[in-house]
């Protein structure tokens, strides 16, 4: 043998990454599949990881968790900010059970997540593909950007349309295969549930109730007498919900200018702009599972595949719901004259896209065998080699509101309860609820939190940040509400971690006090 390395040698790691490909794909881990018992692994890693290195730092959580420390503090039907009340419910369980703490966050978030992949992998499973065309399903998803990068560190609703919209497919299937009293009712359930986790993904039950009446094999199930019986489930469970929504109307509309209507002057041209909008979110959410699908087909273009046959319904299933989806999301933007999308909002539309994929390279022979198997290994790859990342961007947060993770919360506590205990804290935005991490019996209200003032109990103190955000709102609910200042405000440096620049962050305290007559200021 000549010196240094040889053919074969140079392919030994080639050959060991296919290796644990193919164990991803079909090994098994005890009684259990290889691809979900590494889901578990990671998302347990993830649990733990993230809540022990909170702990051990002291840093606070971002501003999507610290919103749900201030809502679960409460079990309401809604809680205001546009947003249902699902994934609040499940963090107040949680919470109930461990304590108000970052491990309870992580488990809500990490456990749907898992729940959402493993969903994926079961329903493609149930449909009668191969092991590896699950696997691929579930690791597709991770190629998503907002799944395996933004949701780490940040969303919550988000996180809840995710799972419950790979839930409510998984149901579908099952009520397909087995069409029983108990199939009908979970689906039931499972239209709830995508239902309370937001919003957008009625668009997405639409879209599946639209390609289950266009096949013949499936329409069955929904012209069945017993599909009322999902209907009645899904509504008695969403009722309370809806009531809410109706009786808080400004709550359930205070983000609606977040879609940019009427911002562009005549209709043709705010109807270009708003497909525009829509076609660059669709292609920021899903450019890259697609690419990845698309290079991995160049790759394996050489290899055998048989003849393209008539997809079998099942594909037809996932397809039409994709296609009915995006003809849904093309009408209302239309409609509405919606021009701004933001990335994730397009989960509904294409959050079964690596399932379409992944199913109809099972009939492709070698050459979809191999788009599969790039497929899983470039997914668990990314997800592992993102790691570290999310645990420095969980810890470290980012610009702008981000940094609210790293100000010493402990050390904020102690010097607004220097002159006395507090009861109530009060802000312009969300970020205080990183105050029940000290205090979790402590209220924090914001201008979005509905019955603001009969929530707000003495003693109570304004705190504003010096980052620029409007506090008219919540003034206005102060005045509202019959509180004043008691005394002139008070600037606190909070010290800040990771040797931030600036060390600290100044922030404003103003006391308030209740008055009976109208005299007197608000804080200011």
């Amino acid at each position: 043998m000549a010196a240094g390395f040889s053919l074969d040698e140079k392919t030994i790691p080639l050959q060991y990454l296919e290796k644990w490909t193919d164990w991803l794909c079909e090994g098994k881990v005890g009684p259990f599949n290889a691809a979900l018992a590494c889901l578990a692994v990671y998302c347990l890693v993830q649990i733990v990881v993230m809540a022990l290195l909170s702990h051990i730092v002291g840093t606070g959580v971002g501003v999507d968790d610290s919103e749900q420390l201030m809502y679960m503090h409460y079990l309401w039907a809604g809680y205001g900010g546009s947003q249902p009340p699902l994934y609040t419910w499940l963090a107040r369980l949680v919470a109930g059970v461990l304590g108000t703490n970052i491990l309870a966050l992580k488990i809500v978030k990490y456990l749907l997540i898992g729940v959402a992949l493993a969903s994926a992998f079961i329903a493609v499973r149930r449909l009668g593909y191969s092991s590896r065309a699950g696997a691929a399903a579930m690791f597709g998803l991770l190629l998503f950007p907002q799944m395996v990068w933004e949701m780490q560190h940040a969303l919550t609703h988000s996180i809840a349309a995710f799972c419950f919209s790979v839930v409510l497919f998984l149901a579908l299937v099952e009520l397909v295969q087995r069409r029983s009293l108990l199939a009908y009712v979970l689906f039931g359930v499972a239209i709830a549930a995508a239902i309370l986790s937001k919003y957008n993904n009625v668009i997405f039950l639409a879209a599946l109730i639209l390609s289950t009446l266009s096949l013949r094999e499936t329409r069955g199930v929904v012209l069945n007498r017993r599909f009322l019986i999902s209907v009645a489930v899904a509504v008695l469970l969403c009722l309370p919900t809806f009531y809410w929504s109706l009786t808080h109307t400004d709550q359930l509309l205070s983000h609606a200018g977040g879609f940019g209507m009427a911002r562009e002057n005549g209709v043709i041209q705010k109807a270009l702009t708003g497909v525009w909008g829509l076609g660059k979110a669709m292609l920021n959410f899903a450019g890259l599972p697609a690419g990845i699908f698309a290079v991995a087909f160049l790759i394996a273009r050489n290899r055998p595949a048989p003849s393209l046959q008539p997809p079998p319904w099942a594909e037809k299933l996932v397809w039409r719901t994709i296609a009915f989806a995006f003809a849904i999301t093309i009408v209302l933007v239309l409609a509405s004259g919606a021009t701004q999308f933001r990335d994730r909002w397009m989960l509904p539309i294409l959050v079964l896209l690596p399932t379409a994929l992944a199913i109809h390279m099972d009939a492709r022979g070698d050459r979809g065998r191999k788009v599969q198997d790039i497929a899983v290994f470039v997914g668990a790859t990314l997800a592992i080699l993102v790691l570290p990342l999310t645990w420095y961007a969980h810890l470290y947060g980012g610009d702008s509101r981000g940094s609210v993770v790293r100000m010493d919360y402990t050390a904020l506590y102690a010097q607004l309860t220097a002159n006395g205990p507090i009861r109530t804290t009060v802000s312009s935005w969300h970020w205080l609820g990183n105050l029940r991490l000290i205090d979790p019996d402590l209220i924090v209200l914001d201008e979005e939190l509905p019955d603001f003032s009969h929530l707000l109990k003495e003693p109570a103190v304004l705190v504003t940040t010096n980052d620029k955000e409007d506090v008219g709102a919540v003034l206005e609910l102060l005045d509202q509400a019959g509180y004043v200042a008691d005394g002139p405000p008070q600037q606190l440096a909070v010290p800040q971690l990771f040797g931030s620049d600036p060390p600290t962050r100044i922030v404003t305290v103003t006391r308030l006090k209740k008055v009976t007559a109208a005299a007197g200021a608000a804080p200011q």
